[in-house]
């Protein structure tokens, strides 16, 4: 069955310094997908907080025009540009424009490993 979402700034909260809309995981879908979508929509003038997370992210820019900060490499992003964003290094996105910059994030997997830390057995 087509499942079909607007992504729309009216839908969004707030969420890592911007307004971000969750576009996957959807209420009730069901079976938990690999991997998470989000619409992210930065005023302009904005940067985003800081994000580190063990994901890799996929930026769809589809309008305005911004700048990546990712581990002290810049680069200018804008309308129908791909930005690949590796896992384990921090990251920040920056409105210099005067519009706002918006763009949907893919990032995989959904969730984050959760690793429990490794202890030493107690000596007796």
């Amino acid at each position: 069955m087509i499942q079909k979402f607007l992504v729309d700034e009216t839908a969004a909260e707030p969420e890592f310094g911007m307004a971000c809309q969750r576009l996957i995981p959807w209420a009730g879908q069901g079976a938990e997908p690999p991997m998470g979508v989000m619409a992210c929509f930065l005023d302009a003038g904005a940067k985003s907080d800081p994000d580190l997370h063990a994901q890799d992210e996929v930026m769809l820019v589809l309008s305005g025009t911004g700048v990546v900060d990712l581990a002290g490499e810049t680069t200018d992003i804008g309308p129908r540009e791909l930005v690949v964003l590796p896992g384990n290094h921090e990251h920040v996105v920056h409105n210099p424009g005067d519009t706002p910059l918006v763009w949907v994030s893919l990032y995989w997997p959904l969730h984050e490993s959760q690793h429990e830390p490794q202890h030493e057995p107690e000596e007796s």
